[in-house]
């Protein structure tokens, strides 16, 4: 664990919190051609031309594919002396002279040598392409060093290194106390950071500076803006908008704030705080597939997007003292939206903010900010928050996120639609607590107006037909149901379907009901295909109702209520084949098959945990089934008895058992008669 390097090392290695074009790994050392190589790397580093804050360069590490080959094959101790002696001679003969940090590592056994070549604050600086060679201002364009006169940047590198970045300017009216030590112990224990090191214990103020958060200027130490931003008490105190205002919008009154909240303190607190809050509006809705063990589903809000609009709107917004707008989230219950102030740098045009764009790879504003949310794993690396949030909206099934800044460039907006069903189900409760409270008509005219923005929607088509039904108002509910035929997922339409058709029954119309049900030319999900075939019982149509059951597949085995009825649905056909065809052998073999099918089922009601009353009536089924199947008498008399047993006050069973009773007592007596005319002759 590196004691010079404010990162750790291995993430440095796998280019986890550092992006790939700022480390460049060289396997071996040589004056001749490596030193050179590095050299310029380090002025161009040094020069820092995207404002990424410089990067390092690896000796003793191979590179394949743009990542570091390991085990190292690692330097002898000559080579990492000649090499440490060479560079910091050369670096400083650049015009101007710049101090690299050197950090000589042991990785798995090996010696390596980390050059570490943060932004330099007396930029630009040249360098020669080789020994006798011609001097030139060195950048990086990617993952290489190029000559910036040739690439037809330094016109943009002089303009820019003419000033000092925000994040790394002096506040000269702070001190150094105004840090708190625990909190820089804090994020380099979350980095991994060996500065803190219990063998090598190093003094605050010399954590500070190797962290480069403050430095000395004249007879004092100063902090940075940085430093202030993330390891202060109170960073507003030196940046009126450095905090995050979340505010809440009820739906349906327009302008009526729900809820607030305001996250302050140093940055990196403020932006988990946020994220961890802003997690209670983006839950989990999953959907087992049929015929499947993977479960598809959705989420209100993908937290990939989430993150990425938050982290990027704190790491790419102004800090200056008179910016004092806070970053702030808005939440709909159709879409959140996340501002920050001010709008993009020079250069980013809406355009390039689109899907499939490119944005160009200009100077960051905040090149420290965003290191420090790159250790701490809260930032992904520059000029992918975009492309992620595109892709985690489309594969949740979200509509397109939105990003858009006026023509003054005075704000940064990213707006994140809701998942279409969860707006439906921000509506539905909405409509519910304005019902509690006694605007029954405002709730309905909140689903209304959610049902004809998005007439796809299962959730509120199935709400509105509730609500028509409620009134009367069944054509109307046919109506929903016909509409959202044209334009919902296949995979829904069963859904409504039954909730159209339970309406139909409830007021008496089963011949409606028996049309629609037959209507449906296929039922996608398996809880809709039990919850057809219940509707089709109560329809008294059990041959629908057993096809519906048998669709769902071995969900029904989880479902007590479902098995049970399936059971019954068994039993009716079987008696249905026992009256139709009494004296056919084909009739005989099918009663006997579904009874000895619904006598499994109930057998396996009586195994699961349900309700005292579901069990009665298992048994129930159960001794009828036993009956017919001739089973022994006992069995079917103690299957009555356990039925009456949970449920003695229903006469229903008393009075079976009596009957069974009967016609046992009567088959006894006859069989007896029988045996005695057969002794007198």
């Amino acid at each position: 664990m590196s004691t010079i390097l404010s990162v750790n090392l291995d993430d440095l290695l796998h280019q986890r919190s550092v992006e790939s074009a700022r480390v460049e790994f060289k396997a071996s050392w040589n004056e001749q051609i490596t030193g050179w190589q590095v050299l310029k790397t380090v002025c161009a580093f040094a020069n820092d031309h995207q404002n990424l804050n410089g990067g390092y360069v690896v000796l003793g590490v191979a590179e394949q594919g743009g990542q570091a080959v390991l085990p190292p094959a690692g330097l002898g101790a000559e080579d990492m002396e000649r090499a440490e002696n060479w560079l910091r001679g050369r670096c400083k003969a650049m015009n101007p002279s710049y101090d690299p940090i050197f950090s000589p590592e042991l990785v798995e056994d090996r010696h390596i040598l980390v050059v570490w070549v943060p932004a330099s604050e007396n930029r630009p600086h040249r360098a020669p392409d080789a020994k006798g060679g011609e001097w030139k201002y060195w950048i990086r364009v990617g993952a290489a060093t190029v000559d910036a006169e040739k690439s037809g940047q330094l016109g943009m590198l002089l303009e820019q290194t003419a000033r000092v970045p925000w994040d790394d300017r002096l506040v000269l009216d702070a001190q150094v106390e105004d840090l708190r030590e625990v909190k820089v112990r804090e994020h380099l224990h979350d980095v991994g950071s060996g500065l803190i090191s219990s063998t090598h214990p190093l003094d605050p103020l010399e954590i500070y500076r190797r962290m480069r958060v403050t430095k000395a200027v004249n007879d004092h130490e100063a902090p940075r803006n940085v430093g202030l931003l993330f390891f202060s008490e109170d960073p507003e105190r030196w940046f009126a908008g450095a905090k995050i205002e979340v505010v809440q919008f009820a739906g349906g009154r327009a302008g009526t704030v729900q809820a607030e909240r305001s996250f302050r303190g140093p940055l990196a607190d403020q932006v988990r705080g946020c994220l961890s809050y802003l997690e209670n509006f983006s839950q989990a809705h999953l959907q087992k597939e049929r015929d499947r063990s993977q479960v598809r589903g959705w989420v209100n809000y993908p937290h990939i997007a989430l993150r990425e609009a938050l982290v990027n709107a704190v790491y790419h917004r102004g800090y200056d003292r008179d910016i004092v707008e806070p970053t702030k989230v808005y939440l709909y219950p159709d879409r959140i939206e996340v501002i920050s102030y001010p709008g993009p740098v020079s250069g980013i045009d809406e355009d390039h903010l689109v899907p499939g764009g490119s944005v160009p790879p200009v100077p960051a504003r905040n090149r420290r900010i965003g290191e420090f949310l790159k250790e701490l794993k809260l930032a992904e690396g520059r000029l992918t928050g975009l492309p992620q949030i595109y892709d985690a909206m489309e594969q949740n099934g979200s509509p397109t996120p939105k990003f858009d800044f006026d023509a003054g460039r005075t704000y940064f907006r990213v707006t994140l639609p809701a998942h279409p069903e969860y707006a439906a189900v921000s509506a539905i409760q909405d409509a519910a607590y304005l019902s509690t409270v006694g605007s029954a008509r405002e709730a309905f005219n909140r689903v209304q107006g959610a049902w004809e923005a998005n007439e796809a929607s299962a959730i509120l088509a199935i709400e509105m037909i509730r609500l028509y039904a409620a009134q009367g108002q069944l054509e109307e509910a046919k109506a929903v149901f016909a509409r959202f035929r044209e334009q919902g997922p296949r995979i829904a339409i069963a859904n409504v379907a039954n909730t159209l058709v339970e309406a139909l029954l409830t007021d008496g119309r089963e011949d409606d009901a028996r049309r629609l049900l037959g209507s449906l030319s296929e039922v996608v999900s398996a809880q809709d295909a039990i919850d057809t075939a219940m509707l089709a019982r109560r329809l008294r149509d059990p041959q629908a109702a057993h096809r519906y059951f048998e669709q769902a597949g071995d969900v029904v085995l989880g479902d007590s209520r479902a098995l049970l009825e399936f059971a019954q649905t068994k039993i009716g056909l079987a008696q249905q084949v026992r009256d139709k065809r009494r004296s056919s052998w084909r009739g005989v073999n099918v009663n006997r098959r579904l009874l000895v099918e619904a006598r499994e089922l109930l057998a396996r009601v009586i195994q699961m945990d349900a309700s005292p009353a579901r069990h009665a009536w298992a048994w129930r089924e159960l001794a009828r089934t036993l009956d017919w199947l001739h089973a022994p008498n006992r069995d079917v008399e103690s299957a009555f008895q356990k039925a009456l047993e949970l449920l003695p006050d229903e006469p229903r069973f008393a009075e079976e058992l009596s009957r069974f009773r009967h016609r046992r007592h009567r088959r006894t007596s006859r069989r007896s008669g029988r045996g005695s005319a057969g002794q007198s002759r």
